[in-house]
C-alpha cells in the first residue's frame, strides 16, 4: 500500500453528466432470449436497470466540456483564475494532442496553464488524479485546477455482448479542486497488482496491436453467445471479482489506520458502481453499514467508469451535508485508490443530462472535412 496525505488542498465543486439518450435494460429482452425470467434473474443480481450511451461523433470529453462550462458558471469562477487542466480518460479524442489541450482551447483559458493528460486506469482513476493535482498544488506548482473524467465505454463492447455491454454508461464529469490557507487534511491509499494486467483490457487499440483492416472484420462468439471484436475491452469476471474482494477491502482498512480515523467518523463512502452485488459485497468485507454506501447510482446511471465513483458521489449526496467521506475505487490494472477528503461547503452539481446536438457529423463527412485539412483547403 502507498499512502499519502496533504494539508491544504479544497475541493470546491463537482459535477457529473451524461448523455440524454437513456437505454433501459427491460428494452434488451431479445437479448435474453426474450425470457422475462432470466432478464429479472440478471436485473436483481446485478442491480441492472438504465444506462446512457452517446451517439456516435459525441464523446466524452463532449461531456467533460459540458461539464466544466457548468461547474465554472455555478461557481463563478474567473477562468483567468485556473491554472491546471488534467483530463483522465481510458478514451481520448485523438492519439496526440492531449485533451487536456483540445479543452484548453475550448474553454479559452491562459496560455501558461498546466495541460495534461492521466490515461490507463480507467474505473479508479479519479482518486489517482486527485492525489495527482493534491501533490501539485500543495507543491505550488498550481493554485486552482480544473480536473476532467470521462470515459465511453460503449464504444469498447458489443451490444449483443452480455457479459459486458448492459453494464456501462457514458460519462463526464468537473471537479475545481484549490489551495486553501487553512488546513484541510486529506488521506489516500493507493497501489497496483501489475500481474493481473491482461484481466481488464482492450488488445486491439494502441501500438501493440493497432486496428487495421486485416482484423476490422473479425468477430468471435463465445460459448455462451456473446459477441466480440478485437478492439472490445474483455474482462474476466472471476479473477477481477477475486482481486476487487482483496484489494478494495484491505486498502479501506489501510487508509482508516494510516489516517487514525474510524468508520463511524466517515459521513459516506461513494463507491466505484462495478455492478450492484459487488459494491454490496465489498461493503460487506469492509465492515460499512449499510446507511454509509450507496448501490442505486448503478441502477440508474450503470458502470461510468472513470468517473463512476464520483456519479456515486454526486448522485447519493446530493443536497445533503457532510464532512469527511471516503471514495473507494478498483480496476483496471489492476489498480485500487482510495482516499478520504473532506467536502464539507463543497458545491455538489449532482448528476445532469447532456443533449445531444441534432447535427452530428457522420464518418464519411468527418473523413471529408479532415481531407480537406490535409489538402489547407479547411480548418478544423
Amino acid at each position: 500500500m502507498s499512502n499519502s496525505k496533504f494539508k491544504h488542498v479544497k475541493i470546491t465543486g463537482f459535477l457529473t453528466v451524461v448523455p440524454d439518450n437513456p437505454i433501459k435494460i427491460d428494452e434488451e429482452i431479445r437479448f435474453y432470449n426474450n425470457d422475462p425470467k432470466k432478464l429479472e434473474r440478471n436485473k436483481k443480481i446485478l442491480g441492472l436497470d438504465t444506462r446512457y450511451v452517446l451517439k456516435e461523433g459525441i464523446t466524452c470529453l463532449d461531456l467533460c466540456e459540458e461539464a466544466a462550462k457548468r461547474l465554472i458558471e455555478k461557481l463563478k469562477i474567473d477562468k483567468k483564475t485556473i491554472d491546471g487542466v488534467i483530463v483522465t480518460s481510458n478514451c481520448h479524442e485523438y492519439c496526440s494532442p492531449a485533451d487536456a489541450c483540445i479543452i484548453h482551447g475550448r474553454l479559452g483559458l491562459r496560455p501558461d496553464c498546466n495541460c495534461f493528460d492521466i490515461s490507463g486506469l480507467s474505473c479508479s482513476s479519479y482518486v489517482y488524479s486527485l492525489m495527482t493535482v493534491s501533490s501539485l498544488i500543495e507543491s505550488g506548482v498550481m493554485k486552482k485546477c480544473l480536473l476532467l473524467t470521462g470515459d465511453m465505454n460503449s464504444i469498447h463492447s458489443d451490444v449483443r455482448n452480455r457479459n459486458s455491454n448492459m453494464l456501462y454508461s457514458d460519462a463526464g464529469s468537473a471537479t475545481i479542486l484549490e489551495y486553501s490557507e487553512q488546513e484541510i487534511c486529506s488521506w489516500y491509499d493507493t497501489g497496483t497488482d501489475g500481474k493481473g494486467w491482461n484481466k481488464i483490457i482492450t488488445p486491439a487499440s494502441g501500438a501493440k496491436f493497432p486496428v487495421r483492416k486485416d482484423i476490422a472484420d473479425i468477430e468471435v462468439t463465445d460459448n455462451e453467445g456473446n459477441v466480440w471484436h478485437l478492439w472490445d475491452e474483455i474482462l474476466k469476471g472471476f479473477d477481477i471479482f477475486q482481486f476487487t474482494m482483496n484489494a478494495a477491502p484491505a486498502s479501506v482498512k489501510s487508509l482508516l489506520d494510516y489516517s487514525g480515523k474510524t468508520i463511524d467518523e466517515i459521513d459516506f463512502f461513494p463507491m466505484h458502481q462495478a455492478n450492484g452485488q459487488i459494491v454490496k459485497t465489498v461493503a460487506m468485507h469492509s465492515s460499512i453499514p449499510r446507511g454509509k454506501y450507496s448501490n442505486e447510482t448503478f441502477t440508474k446511471y450503470a458502470n461510468c467508469g472513470a468517473p463512476s465513483v464520483l456519479s456515486n458521489l454526486c448522485d447519493a449526496l446530493q443536497g445533503k451535508e457532510v464532512r469527511d467521506i471516503m471514495l473507494i475505487s478498483f480496476g483496471v490494472g489492476l489498480s485500487w485508490g482510495c482516499c478520504i477528503v473532506n467536502i464539507e461547503g463543497a458545491f455538489n452539481g449532482g448528476i445532469v443530462k447532456y443533449h445531444l446536438p441534432d447535427k452530428i457529423l457522420t464518418r464519411a463527412e468527418r473523413a471529408e472535412e479532415w481531407i480537406g485539412y490535409f489538402k489547407g483547403e479547411n480548418d478544423i
